[in-house]
């Protein structure tokens, strides 16, 4: 039996989703959890591979299982079996072909920006603090440029091969809550460390290091030195999945 789960997670005391030898990651400890609650060793296909120190309000799982507990019950009795720090909110029975990764049509990410001259202690790994005032404004309309389908080559850090480079963002913004800068962006799937990358390319805009109307070219240079800086794991969730499922799609 095939089952999808939405669960949510605080990244900082893991390696990133991915099961890895020598380090606890998310899957890892997803996967022990519903060993220890139906006795069957289980493999939990994640609907991407967000990197060590990434968070996730709202992930997308796969696996199939042999359980007799309802949908409804599930996530309590996996989450006794869960550390404090991974929580899962739904159950869904899903059709035996059904993949959280393959499967998904869009994911949106948030990158969270604490700009204030002074630090918080409680945000430290929930935010990236950055004392130099940002210009939203100037950000939000770099965003802009990045809608649309591109080659996203300058904004990829060396990691995972892929046959290509080009990538439809559907959704890019910038927008201010007081001290709290959020980057948003929603597409149809994502490079490596590409939205750390536009998050630290938006910050250069915001300081005044690149214009918005620098960003075409940075685009058709594809040229990673010509992009912002990867801006630190810590200020980056996952925050909507969607499958055009409506009891698994996340809230845009």
């Amino acid at each position: 039996m095939k089952k999808a789960i939405v669960l949510s997670y605080m990244g900082t005391a893991y390696h990133g989703w991915q099961r890895q030898k020598n380090a606890a990651t998310i899957q890892q400890t997803v996967e022990e959890a519903f060993e220890r609650l139906t006795g069957q060793s289980v493999y939990v296909s994640g609907c991407g591979r967000t990197d060590a120190g990434v968070h996730a309000r709202y992930y997308v799982a796969s696996v199939a299982v042999d359980t007799t507990i309802p949908d409804l019950r599930l996530p309590a009795a996996l989450n006794a079996h869960l550390p404090e720090d991974i929580a899962v909110s739904k159950c869904v029975t899903v059709p035996d072909d059904f993949d959280a990764r393959f499967s998904c049509i869009s994911k949106e990410y948030t990158y969270v920006i604490h700009n204030s001259r002074v630090r918080d202690p409680f945000l430290q790994r929930q935010a990236c603090f950055y004392p130099q005032h940002l210009d939203e404004k100037a950000m939000n309309e770099a965003a802009k440029h990045l809608i649309g389908k591109h080659d996203f080559a300058a904004l990829k850090s060396e990691g995972t091969p892929v046959k290509s480079t080009v990538r439809t963002i559907m959704e890019c913004s910038a927008e201010r809550e007081g001290d709290i800068v959020r980057v948003r962006a929603r597409a149809d799937g994502f490079l490596y460390n590409m939205v750390r990358t536009i998050a630290g390319t938006l910050m250069y805009v915001g300081i005044g290091k690149l214009t918005p109307d620098d960003i075409p070219g940075v685009l058709a240079s594809c040229d990673r030195e010509q992009a912002g800086p990867t801006a630190p794991a810590c200020g980056l969730y996952m925050t909507s999945v969607c499958y055009g499922m409506e009891e698994l799609d996340g809230k845009k």
